[in-house]
């Protein structure tokens, strides 16, 4: 199996840079998009064999050094109690408000609740055999709260912060009970054979770095260490974290992910050897050309120098109206330019 992308994780050598995207499996592929005409977006998540194949796709078509599951960070939040749609969005129907409304949440049981996840990735272990290696996600117990609490996605993120303020004692025992659904739903994952495991903070960057260190890290904190992480790698990706690296580093795991935001040299200084990174290329220059986009590529290269334990990704994730050439042929410059 090609283990260069598990290798970095673990800041071993490489004999070229491993690159992903996240959202690699996505309505960017007509692959994707030929499966996903049959189906619902929740359905896609919940049918293990289709799950399978899109995930598969852009391994096949990319050539990239890890797959992903596909599926989305609130599939284990809707068995908690909550409906969800996606409109295309997603939308939760009565938001947390309330303590009572924390209380009357259940912490699923993975095998019994999502065993649509589970099953995907036994799927995806059978047939990436002797390929590359399985990658789980899940979402960090912030992100989580924000859809939770706001019902949807929000500019300001007002009802999440005025719990926050507020009424802390609600905001702790939500963030308490997601914590503890996150690392058992993250620790299914393990079980049933994810080879590494990425947390997406996609809100934590909306929080002053005092708020983060206050409100979110003792909580992700206790997910990262409540994982059987052996010989699992965890990715923690904090979106918009530029200014906090040194308190996100705090949280644990064994590699950072990094926005576009932020020089990835500069970053590595910060964060110290120890601890691998991926990232952190735009996703919008994938709209550019192929000068620019090998241009940017040597750059985040050039910005790493060789150092080992780098995994390159976009910022973010790729976007839907990219053309998959350009993904593909970014691929190509990140496995030509960096080999040894």
């Amino acid at each position: 199996m090609n283990t260069r992308f598990l290798d970095a994780c673990w800041g071993k050598p490489v004999d070229r840079t491993p690159v992903w995207l996240m959202r690699q499996a996505g309505r960017y592929l007509p692959e994707y998009m030929a499966v996903r005409s049959k189906c619902t977006f929740l359905e896609l998540c919940k049918t293990p064999e289709l799950a399978a194949e899109v995930s598969i796709q852009p391994v096949d078509y990319l050539g990239v050094d890890a797959a992903i599951m596909f599926s989305d960070i609130l599939t284990p939040v809707e068995p908690m109690g909550m409906k969800l749609d996606f409109v295309p969005g997603p939308v939760f129907e009565n938001p947390i408000r309330s303590m009572a409304d924390v209380e009357k949440l259940r912490i699923p049981q993975m095998e019994q609740d999502v065993p649509y996840v589970l099953e995907t990735i036994k799927i995806l272990r059978r047939e990436l055999a002797g390929k590359v290696p399985l990658i789980g996600f899940g979402g960090a117990p912030f992100t989580l709260a924000c859809y939770m609490v706001e019902g949807k996605g929000s500019k300001d993120f007002a009802q999440i912060k005025r719990m926050m303020y507020a009424a802390p004692e609600v905001y702790t025992a939500l963030m308490e009970k997601i914590t503890t659904m996150s690392m058992e739903y993250l620790n299914a994952q393990i079980a049933a054979g994810a080879q590494c495991i990425q947390i997406f903070d996609t809100w934590g960057g909306i929080l002053s770095p005092a708020d983060y260190e206050r409100y979110v890290l003792p909580h992700t904190v206790r997910l990262i260490n409540g994982l059987n992480r052996m010989e699992t790698p965890i990715i923690h990706f904090v979106k918009g974290s530029g200014a906090m690296l040194n308190t996100v580093k705090k949280a644990g795991g064994d590699v950072m992910g990094l926005d576009w935001h932020v020089n990835l040299g500069a970053a590595r200084d910060l964060i110290g050897p120890q601890m691998a990174v991926q990232g952190n290329l735009d996703p919008t220059v994938l709209y550019a050309t192929p000068e620019i986009i090998e241009r940017e590529v040597k750059r985040v290269l050039a910005e790493n120098a060789d150092r080992p334990g780098h995994i390159f990704n976009l910022g973010h994730g790729i976007l839907p109206t990219v053309p998959p050439a350009h993904a593909k042929f970014m691929v190509e410059c990140v496995h030509r330019l960096s080999q040894k």
